[in-house]
């Protein structure tokens, strides 16, 4: 929900700004392309208190240890800028601004893709604290046959504040800058995310021989959000097809860290225990992404 109220503020805020500003070369676009992000590894522990007893022994506590791969998705991606160049055109064209200016300018960048995780096989680790004997159980169980995986739904809109630098290239009356300009940008940016995990596991790994003895189960938390400061990078090569009409095509790079904490019920918890559990998910975002745009320049 404050991923839902807090983007549209921000993201108003930010466009007055730019417009308020509005003293040379402005544009406004849009773009479309594919996002894609190398894998980050997460990791959760989910706690069973207590859980089924073996042959001889009775646990008292158990957790295992879940590591994911984080496989992200190729996912579409939309977005839009609006921005200016400081140059001796457009609105506001009677202001003297240095020459050497209007190699620089800002623009604004949102945008929007699908952040999600296919059905994956995961790495578990299972320890329980027993009564016979005292000592703490510890076994692998992916590798023997027990069937974990983690899979996750989620979103990503992206509010980047960013600074450019650009050159022309093919100069002519209409765009005495050039036609052909390469342009690169950089800034701080706000991600504001959400997931939505889903962990299945064929056996809760009990301290006895394996399936089918063990219990399977899942847990489905639901949704967290989050709101993270994140870098950006673009690099473009804009054309200039008519004098106030652009196309571009160009490669993103976004970082972000957020986190997002779970609430969740443990489904092996007797009657009279709490069973009330948490964990929190906190990958890595490598986000990369190719577009093509169009550019109404004023």
């Amino acid at each position: 929900m404050r991923l839902k109220r807090l983007a549209p503020v921000v993201a108003l805020a930010a466009l007055l700004l730019v417009a308020g500003v509005a003293s040379a070369e402005m544009y406004f676009g849009g773009y479309m392309g594919g996002a894609f992000a190398p894998s980050s590894s997460m990791g959760a522990t989910t706690f069973h208190n207590p859980t089924v007893p073996g042959p001889g022994n009775l646990v008292l506590f158990s957790y295992e240890d879940h590591g994911f791969y984080g496989g992200w998705k190729p996912a579409f991606q939309g977005g839009g800028k609006l921005g200016l160049w400081f140059d001796r055109s457009g609105v506001l064209s009677g202001i003297n601004f240095p020459s050497w200016m209007k190699y620089f300018g800002f623009y604004l960048d949102l945008s929007y893709h699908r952040l999600d995780v296919g059905r994956e096989r995961t790495s578990t680790v299972h320890t329980a604290l027993r009564v016979l004997p005292a000592v703490n159980f510890q076994r692998t169980v992916t590798p023997v046959g027990i069937d974990s995986n983690f899979s996750t739904e989620g979103s990503a809109f992206t509010m980047a504040f960013m600074f450019a630098a650009r050159y022309g290239f093919l100069k002519d009356s209409d765009v005495p800058f050039g036609r052909l300009q390469p342009y690169i940008g950089v800034g701080p940016a706000i991600l504001f995310s959400s997931m939505s995990p889903n962990i299945r596991s064929s056996s809760l790994w009990p301290p006895f021989p394996p399936a089918p003895f063990g219990i399977p189960y899942a847990i489905k938390p639901g949704s967290d959000s989050a709101v993270s400061p994140a870098l950006a990078v673009e690099a473009g090569l804009k054309w200039m097809a008519l004098k106030n009409v652009s196309v571009d095509v160009s490669f993103k790079y976004r970082y972000a860290k957020p986190k997002y904490d779970f609430n969740y019920t443990d489904p092996f918890a007797l009657v009279g225990f709490n069973n009330s559990r948490s964990f929190t998910l906190s990958p890595t975002l490598h986000l990369l992404s190719f577009q093509i745009g169009a550019n109404y320049h004023f």
